[in-house]
């Protein structure tokens, strides 16, 4: 049976022992984390996974791309609709049923025997995935009052910021140690673990204006927008941004986007009230989630090539040496939620952006002999800035929407990310190949090997944006050294120019972070919990 109250008239909770474990704020954060680290963890651990599933199903590169991008597909369409349907039906139910399906997605994967089921499967994972994020952000606005609620998205974003981070060195242990399939079998005890604290612990709080119908034409509208923005930044890197095919799904995205805008306006009960974006701050919340994920997704993307194929670290190594990014996000989330509530979000968000700009300045001077300290100084003054932003866009978002909207407000913040990280990988990766593009026949030609001919170029090039050397079979050591150092130069060059792009997305968001402040209407959690 479900356990349900109205939230905006529920009397205050002065002694959650009175009521049990139900319902208790720290608890409930506990709960949903257990939840949310799965999809988190899952969005980096199956990368380390990809070779040994490529290698066991007989995959192509483009099927096992596909596994990583079914599911963010599939995640970043669906979030702000599930985030609707939590707040229409509940978010403990919606959370529920977003941890059944994820981690029984995940069981089947680990028993496919074939990549089109992996691939399949993945987008249901992504699909129950989105329905579990909003859900957990929604509960937790619900349950906590408002000078507790920062401290809680602190803690809420630190766990996602470990499980992303921490996934590459989690995902090589089980794949060197045990195999690629536990990288989803480990999902199902989590799951199980997950589901029996919701359902003893959740309590479904309900705003007493959450909407009774369901915006279908608008749910069309955007699902298409989203699909056809986020499907022309994956295809983007093999049609090339120039390519006729890229635009006109982006076009046709824009045209569903500006009919969605004028069907909101029209409709009684709307999926997302477009008044929603006449607050500046939750807009600007919302672009500083993308701005952000831009910054560290893309950037993060050709650091890990950097550790494993330029400096030859195995997967786990790669992850211990990303471990101070882990860390100080770790450590700074909690402390960046205190903060917030003290000062406000608007410096906290700034001085975020301004250690993340500075730390992608440091890492575009990373070099192919830079030692351990160097790197560990850039990675953890990057973890540094990301905690603030991951917690206070987070608050900005939420905080300011009504509590009837909170399911769409953490769908928005989560969507936001997702696009911007596949938009970050997708347009550094565009930056990275044509950096190699221009400079790999010139680096070769001056290290005096033989010039490259037309058939080998593009191959060749393919394995250098990723920081492979392209050594054909039984060239003399010399030559292959010579090859070894030309690649690495290059990528090196491309590595650079992509983390400069990337600190001067980051700079823009400090300006983006000065038009946030402090949710208007935080102060109606206080009446659902008093800690």
């Amino acid at each position: 049976m479900t356990s349900q109250t109205t939230v905006d008239s529920a009397p205050p909770v002065t002694a959650p022992s009175k009521k049990g474990l139900r319902g208790h704020p720290w608890l409930t954060l506990f709960s949903v984390a257990i939840g949310v680290m799965m999809v988190a963890l899952d969005g980096t651990i199956v990368a380390i996974a990809n070779p040994a599933i490529q290698k066991d199903l007989g995959a192509s590169f483009a099927d096992v791309q596909w596994i990583t991008n079914g599911y963010f597909l599939a995640l970043a369409v669906a979030l702000i609709t599930a985030g609707k349907l939590g707040d229409r039906f509940g978010h403990r139910q919606t959370f529920l049923i977003g941890v059944i399906g994820f981690a029984a997605a995940s069981g089947a994967i680990g028993l496919s025997h074939s990549i089109g089921l992996v691939v399949t499967l993945r987008v249901f994972q992504g699909l129950f995935g989105a329905l579990l994020m909003p859900a957990a952000l929604g509960l937790l606005r619900a349950t906590f009052p408002a000078e507790k609620l920062n401290m809680a998205i602190g803690i809420w974003g630190m766990v996602i910021g470990a499980s992303t981070a921490g996934g590459p060195i989690l995902g090589g242990v089980l794949v060197e140690h045990v195999s690629w399939q536990s990288v989803f079998f480990i999902n199902v005890p989590v799951g199980v673990i997950a589901l029996a604290l919701g359902a003893f612990i959740l309590l479904d709080h309900r705003a007493e204006k959450a909407p009774r119908s369901f915006d279908l034409p608008g749910i069309g509208l955007l699902s298409a927008a989203m699909f056809c923005l986020v499907w022309a930044i994956i295809k983007a890197p093999d049609w090339g941004w120039g390519s006729g095919s890229v635009w006109a799904f982006i076009g046709i995205s824009i045209l569903c986007f500006v009919a969605f805008a004028l069907w909101e306006n029209r409709v009684k009960e709307p999926l997302i009230p477009m008044g929603l974006f006449k607050s500046v701050p939750v807009s600007a919340g919302v672009l500083l989630m993308a701005l952000m994920a831009i910054a560290f997704l893309g950037g993060l993307f050709f650091v890990t090539f950097y550790l494993q194929n330029v400096h030859g670290m195995s997967p786990v190594d790669a992850g211990l040496h990303l471990l101070p990014l882990t860390g100080m996000m770790i450590v700074a989330s909690p402390l960046a939620g205190a903060v917030i509530t003290k000062v406000g979000p608007r410096i906290p968000l700034a001085g975020g952006m301004i250690f993340t700009t500075v730390a992608m300045l440091g890492m575009s001077r990373l070099g192919i002999d830079t030692g351990t300290g160097l790197m560990s100084l850039w990675f953890a003054l990057l973890g540094l800035g990301l905690a603030p932003v991951m917690v206070g866009a987070t608050e900005v978002i939420v905080g300011n929407a009504p509590m009837e909207l909170s399911g769409v407000a953490g769908g928005l913040q989560q969507a936001a990310m997702q696009i911007g990280g596949s938009l970050g990988t997708a347009v550094l990766g565009a930056v990275m190949a044509s950096r190699v593009s221009n400079d790999l026949p010139g680096n070769w030609t001056k290290a005096g090997l033989p010039p490259l001919k037309p058939g080998q170029v593009g191959p060749a090039s393919e394995a250098v944006q990723v920081g492979t050397a392209p050594v054909p079979k039984g060239v003399p050591a010399a030559i292959a050294e010579k090859i070894t150092s030309v690649a690495h130069d290059t990528f090196m060059s491309g590595m650079t120019l992509a983390c400069l792009v990337a600190a001067g997305v980051a700079f823009v968001a400090i300006f983006v972070a000065l038009l946030t402040k402090r949710g208007e209407n935080a102060d109606a959690a206080n009446g659902a919990a008093h800690i």
